[in-house]
């Protein structure tokens, strides 16, 4: 590419690893790398007047090629999901490690519009929110991390626009996953802890790791109860009950093996903090379909799924996953795309470690000295100060 103030030769070093180039015209690839350099800028928060700053267009053109440009989006999400299955199950096959397919669900929390406004934004609804404990209005997204031996990638983020399920996003990506070079797992919340998914990821591999709401039917002794009930009478002498480290806490831990209403066996711990054993508000359940894993191993893996947990964080507070000013939905699958395409690229970018946090600080120093070093040059070659200001004016 031509040398400008706007090039990034350290962005078009990943979208070359991505094969990019070969896939989409000159004119798309210098906005696709106009709104990544913006990502990495002091104070962005995914507006599209921030985005051409960083561009030789104007802020209605980079508006435009987000809402309604004539790109392949779906084949840059294809190129983005085979590198990350190909990264993550090599890792797999290299190490004999399991993979963690990783799901949970989020809310990018927007202002309800006024029922005058003439153009509100798309696809947002009112969904419930289980951290502010109401609900909230804004774009739901499901989002699905896989993990290998510390390494850790976003694979997809998918909106929930009501069309379908969410359930049903869960397994549609499910049926895509390759099948798993060694015995995996699927780790969830209790809302997908469903035969309908587990089934789905079983095909493919992956067994299930997941929270349980506790009005799930269990049938100890063959009685048909739900575990909030049968863990009344739970003592901590029973030999069932075992006292399990996870992390730095300690938690008192039931084991029940065997069928529950909709599956014909599988392992349910029913499990207190171990200063509030049989306080109802601490009850909590976990469902785990390989019953060859000990309690402290299910327990444990499940914990992996806070990977999830902090993606959303940093998608939040440096991707701008909840900052941004989009009204099309079109041109909001395409922004999450994108955010999607630079966190990735500081997995990459902090090496062995796989840190975001790492990456995201590298790959900010590379663009700093890239600039300044664009600048200098100008000096050196006697480019007249005009010029050079122009560049940004």
């Amino acid at each position: 590419m031509g040398n400008s103030i706007y090039d990034s030769e350290v962005i078009y070093k990943y979208l070359s690893f991505l094969k990019f180039e070969g896939h989409f015209r000159r004119l798309v690839l210098r906005h696709i790398v106009s709104i990544l350099l913006s990502v990495f800028m002091a104070g962005y928060k995914g507006k599209t007047v921030q985005m051409s700053e960083n561009s030789e267009k104007c802020r209605t053109t980079v508006a435009h090629f987000l809402n309604h440009g004539q790109w392949d989006d779906d084949l840059l999400e294809q190129i983005l999901r085979r590198e990350v299955i190909r990264r993550i199950y090599d890792e797999s096959e290299r190490t004999g490690e399991p993979i963690f397919c990783i799901v949970d669900d989020t809310i990018s929390s927007k202002t309800k519009p006024s029922p005058q406004a003439k153009h509100p934004i798309q696809d947002a609804y009112f969904h419930q929110s289980h951290l502010k404990k109401k609900q909230d209005y804004g774009h739901q997204a499901v989002g699905v991390m896989l993990s290998c031996n510390g390494l850790v990638l976003n694979y997809a983020i998918v909106m929930y626009d009501k069309s379908q399920s969410k359930i049903q996003i869960v397994c549609d990506i499910a049926e895509e996953l390759p099948i798993a070079p060694v015995p995996s797992f699927f780790l969830c919340d209790c809302w997908y802890s469903c035969t309908k998914v587990m089934d789905a990821f079983l095909l493919k591999g992956f067994y299930t790791i997941g929270a349980l709401k506790t009005n799930r039917i269990i049938f100890p002794a063959d009685v048909r109860q739900n575990i909030s009930r049968f863990a009344r009478f739970i003592l901590k002498t029973d030999p069932n009950v075992n006292l399990v480290t996870v992390g730095k806490r300690q938690y008192y831990v039931y084991r029940y093996e065997g069928r529950l209403n909709d599956l014909e066996n599988a392992v349910v711990l029913i499990s207190y903090p171990k200063g509030a054993f049989g306080i109802p508000g601490a009850l909590r359940s976990f469902i785990c379909t390989d019953c060859s894993l000990s309690t402290s191993q299910i327990l444990n893996n499940y914990l992996k799924r806070w990977t999830i947990e902090v993606f959303f964080r940093q998608a939040k507070q440096s991707l701008a996953l909840d900052k941004y000013q989009i009204r099309s939905s079109k041109g909001i699958r395409r922004f999450w795309l994108l955010m999607s395409v630079a966190h990735y690229i500081c997995c990459m970018a902090s090496g062995k470690e796989c840190s975001f946090e790492r990456g995201y600080e590298v790959i900010q120093k590379q663009l700093l000295t890239e600039r300044i070093t664009y600048i200098y040059n100008c000096g050196a070659a006697r480019v007249a100060l005009d010029s050079v200001l122009a560049l940004v004016a």
